[in-house]
């Protein structure tokens, strides 16, 4: 059995690990955790009878304790990080990575110093629909790959209570496009690699106290797809969040992400399909899209739970994860100056 304290429980998605690791065997049992927010690790520990910590140390120093999850507020990430490896404990760590790519480079030297396990929480990485979309990527049928588009919202930047939150609280979060654009930015990564350049633009369309909520960032890959992050965290409803579109096919997906997955559909078609030029017909997945977000977000527990047994490689490493972060912050440069930003550019490193 794998103990496994929890730091911080800002971040909602480790709600759903405990849960699922408390009602299913999965080998991991979580014992102890610490949050700077008293209320809230008072609830997290009456929720998943759990020790509580006022202390971060007294987690991590814990001979049965084996790994952490790190779900704090963003800026405390690196912190934690470096306290966790210098303990020797495994690491799942929430996104985004980090605030900066200097935080994040005390992540990738921390692990790298102490050789602990570590992956970032990646649920689009996991999830079985993504996952097939990459191996017909990858098998070569659609043949040259043109063009990438995924979409991706939220309702919240619509929700007035949102702004008290520390999701778009500039010292805790940066602003939501930093927040939850790092998912299918990281899902671009994941599908095609790091690309060579980007052109964004990212606005403040609806309420000041919750800066940067509709976005396109598009990645330019010198040999490869265009491809297009889509944002907007003011939208109510959607349908479709995929395409990719290749010489010999196209690949579409449609309720991937909560704002299409939760709302009610208008009929009851694939969520995801194929067609291709030799067959001349569209053609289904009999992958199920499920009933709403949240069981994609509980879905990621036993991957991170086959990753701690040592039974699996890494989500995503802490190199790929400085990667992605790097892709985000280099699309704000490209909104503020107002140009086509390569990814070596240093302006990213001062974002």
């Amino acid at each position: 059995m794998i103990g496994v304290g929890i730091l911080g429980f800002a971040h909602g998605h480790v709600n759903a690990y405990c849960d699922e690791w408390k009602t299913a065997d999965y080998g991991v049992k979580v014992l102890a955790a610490w949050d700077h927010d008293a209320q809230r690790l008072e609830t997290a520990c009456t929720t998943y009878d759990l020790q509580g910590y006022a202390d971060a140390v007294h987690v991590v120093e814990r001979s049965d304790i084996q790994a952490v999850v790190i779900a704090s507020e963003t800026s405390r990430h690196a912190e934690l990080a470096e306290l966790a490896a210098a303990h020797g404990k495994a690491i799942i760590l929430q996104k985004p990575m980090a605030l900066t790519l200097a935080e994040a480079d005390r992540i990738v030297a921390a692990v790298q110093e102490h050789q602990v396990p570590f992956t970032l929480a990646w649920q689009m990485r996991t999830d079985p629909q993504n996952i097939q979309m990459k191996e017909w990527l990858e098998s070569g049928e659609l043949g040259q790959i043109f063009m990438v588009r995924r979409r991706h919202g939220l309702p919240v930047g619509l929700d007035a209570d949102f702004a008290n939150s520390w999701h778009v609280d500039p010292a805790a979060n940066r602003d939501i496009w930093a927040d939850d654009s790092a998912h299918p930015t990281d899902f671009i990564h994941w599908l095609l690699g790091a690309p060579d350049s980007v052109t964004a633009e990212i606005r403040s369309m609806y309420n000041p106290r919750i800066p940067m909520d509709n976005g396109i960032a598009v990645y330019r890959y010198a040999d490869g797809p265009i491809a297009e992050v889509s944002c907007s965290f003011t939208c109510t409803s959607a349908q479709n969040t995929t395409e990719i579109i290749g010489e010999l096919g196209t690949i579409v997906q449609n309720y991937g992400d909560a704002t299409s997955c939760n709302v009610p559909r208008p009929d009851d078609g694939a969520g995801l399909m194929k067609y291709t030029a030799a067959t001349g017909v569209w053609t289904a997945s009999d992958i199920a899209t499920p009933a709403n977000h949240g069981i994609r977000i509980r879905g990621l527990a036993k991957p991170l739970a086959e990753f701690l047994r040592g039974e699996r490689a890494p989500i995503a490493t802490a190199e790929e994860g400085r990667t992605s972060l790097r892709m985000v912050l280099a699309s704000y440069v490209s909104s503020e100056e107002g140009r086509r930003v390569q990814l070596s550019d240093p302006k990213i490193e001062n974002v």
